[in-house]
């Protein structure tokens, strides 16, 4: 069986004039990504890896998530793959995902989530909000093989 968590970054400031892939959590960001983490608690444990995109929003709400149940450290790993908006690449690379994983969570960007929730599962989202996470079950035991999975937003099972 294979687990895969979206996380979709908290919300980030706006104020600073940065490059995209510096922008900084908002204050309200930095609060409801904690409040998440310990919602879907659940959803975190137990993670096999934690792979974020490099933006700063990305990164600090895949380290406030470790840092607030605390998780090893150990277990994070940056790529720069995952600093993309096309769907498209995000289900490419999970497809390539290390079989020795059961469970990963993915940190990253929109609109690329939201398309990787529709293409895994029946679910038909419109839009992943920020701090937003999913989990996506699989009966399969190789990432590449995977079609569709069980969509879970944390209240109830959701068969897809």
């Amino acid at each position: 069986m294979k687990e895969l968590i979206i996380l979709r970054h908290a919300k980030s400031n706006r104020t600073y004039s940065v490059d995209d892939i510096n922008r900084p959590l908002s204050p309200e960001g930095i609060e409801r990504i904690k409040i998440i983490s310990h919602q879907k608690e659940d959803f975190f444990i137990k993670a096999d890896i934690i792979i974020s995109s490099p933006a700063i929003r990305a990164l600090h709400s895949a380290m406030i998530t470790i840092h607030e149940l605390n998780l090893p450290l150990e277990q994070l790993k940056i790529d720069k793959q995952l600093y993309t908006f096309s769907g498209f690449s995000v289900i490419d690379y999970v497809y390539t995902l290390d079989d020795r994983w059961n469970k990963v969570i993915l940190v990253g960007h929109n609109p690329a989530f939201t398309e990787v929730i529709n293409h895994f599962s029946d679910a038909g989202i419109n839009h992943l909000r920020t701090a937003g996470c999913v989990q996506i079950t699989f009966d399969g035991d190789q990432w590449s093989n995977l079609y569709k999975g069980e969509f879970f937003l944390g209240q109830k099972k959701n068969n897809v």
